[in-house]
Parts: structure tokens; sequence; C-alpha cells
């Protein structure tokens, strides 16, 4: 924590106070630049709070993920559509009024049928975020990791939330990812293919694919099969990738997806930790940010 030092990442927590929202308007670099147009691929860093995606802006990342299970985390709720769309679209505004680099939101499945995905995105779109992206499932979701089997939505009913989000929310500038659950769910990369293709029909601008393998190899071998008919996104949860093969393979963008949050209870326990074990502070605070990062 002791490279926080100077970094003064609070002393600017007003600079969008003549327009709020700040991160719809004014973003340094456009979501769909990052997943759309790329020499490699691009990193999204996961943001639940202001202060976790200010970290990740000041550290040099160009777009944010606004993980739905960290800010479902961070509130004290399940990743299980505990957290209203409500609360979530509450968080994203505060973190595009703290951060300049855009936000695509992980809407998990929509909330609902095709009228509450449309209405989730707009909102979204209304507190400064650049994007959505909705997985395959029914609601409520459950998690990817958790079960053997989650099952998947219906194609058609799938794509008739993606075509009410793309109806609702025209601008250009909005991207609309889809995410595919057919690899963690066990269905198979044709599976995985046939929803991407009925996908981009739809009109999803991005296909997210995702697996629960430690290695990356389904991933890979859906995008070299896909053939970027649209960018594709994935999430390496469980696997260590060099970004090399990431881009040998075509994927457009890499989400980080929960990697703030879990420095950030790392850190916390081992500070809550030490205080307990040795009655004090003093020699904490080589380790914490300084007191002055709050105050100015």
């Amino acid at each position: 924590m002791s490279d926080l030092r100077g970094m003064r990442i609070l002393s600017e927590k007003g600079r969008h106070l003549q327009n709020p929202g700040g991160n719809a308007g004014e973003s340094v670099t456009k979501l769909r630049d990052l997943i759309c147009i790329h020499d490699g691929p691009s990193s999204l860093m996961e943001a639940h709070d202001p202060l976790s995606a200010m970290v990740a802006e000041r550290a040099g990342f160009k777009g944010l993920w606004a993980s739905g299970l960290s800010i479902s985390s961070s509130l004290g709720y399940r990743g299980a559509n505990e957290a209203s769309w409500s609360e979530l679209a509450n968080v994203v505004e505060r973190m595009a009024y703290a951060a300049r680099i855009p936000i695509l939101v992980d809407g998990d499945s929509g909330f609902g049928n095709f009228n509450n995905a449309r209405l989730v995105a707009d909102r979204l779109r209304k507190r400064g975020a650049s994007g959505i992206c909705i997985e395959d499932k029914a609601f409520p979701k459950i998690d990817s990791f958790i079960g053997d089997h989650p099952p998947l939505a219906d194609i058609k009913e799938f794509c008739g939330r993606l075509k009410a989000v793309k109806d609702t929310v025209p601008d250009p500038d909005f991207v609309l990812v889809a995410r595919i659950e057919a690899l963690i769910t066990g269905h198979g990369q044709g599976e995985a293919l046939a929803r991407a293709n009925a996908y981009a029909e739809a009109g999803a601008d991005a296909i997210l694919i995702h697996s629960r393998k430690s290695d990356p190899t389904e991933v890979l071998v859906f995008a070299r099969s896909w053939q970027n008919r649209l960018p594709v996104v994935t999430v390496p949860t469980n696997f260590r990738t060099p970004i090399a093969e990431y881009r040998a393979a075509g994927i457009s963008t890499v989400i980080w997806a929960n990697y703030n949050l879990r420095a950030a209870i790392a850190a916390m326990c081992d500070i809550c930790n030490r205080m307990i074990r040795e009655e004090g502070t003093a020699g904490i605070e080589p380790d914490i940010a300084p007191l002055v990062e709050f105050l100015n």
C-alpha cells in the first residue's frame, strides 16, 4: 500500500462538479474504441465504487468493468441478483462521477425479461455508463462458478433482450456485449457458436465468452472458430495466460473481473489482524495510505 503515497487520489474528487456523470460525455477513450478498434487486447479493470475506479484510472487502465459480483459484495449481498438494478445504477453513477474512463457495466442477465433489460440499460446510460454486458441466463441468475449446470436462457428469448436494449438505447457509442455461458454450463463449442451467431444477428456489438477451465483452451478455440465476426471479450478468472496468447487468437478485450476487490479484502484483513496482534498502529503506518489522501 505504500506506493499510494503522493498519488492524491481523492484530491480530484470534485472534478465533475460542473458535469455530473462526466464519464458519459468526456471519457478520454470511448469504450467502443477500446473493444472494437484495437492493436491488441484492451484491458478493463474491475471497480466497485468511486475510489477503486479512481485507483484504476490513475494506474493507467483505459476502461472499467463495473462488476456485478464485486458491487454486490461491497454492498453486503451475494452475487445472485440480491442487489437491485437501482442500487447497481447508483454505484455506477458515482463511479462515472469520479473517473473519466469509460465503464462497461456487468448487467447480469438483465434483471428480468426484455422489458427489464431495456430499462436497466437506459438508466445506466443516463447515469454515465458506456456499455452493458448481459448474459444468457434466466433471472435471478446463478453465479457461473456455482453448481454444475446453471440453466441457460432460450436463445430466441435472450435475443429479445438484446434487441430491446438496442431499440431503447440507440446511441451508437453505447456498447452492448452479449455474454455466452454455453462453455460454463458444459454445452460445448457448437452451442457457443450457435448462440454467438444469433446474438450477432440480434444486434450485439461484442461477444463475451467465459470458461470454468483452469486454462484458456476453450476460450482460444472459440475465438479462432468465431474469426472475429464481432469482437471477442474474455474474463480470465481461473487461468494465468500471457496477453500474447489472447492477441494471437484475435481477442479484443480482457476483463480483470474482481482483482481490486480481492486486493482490498486481503489488505483490510492483513491490517485488522496486525492491529489486534500488535495492539496498536505504529507498525502499520508505513504500509497504508497517508491520512492526507482523504483530506485534500
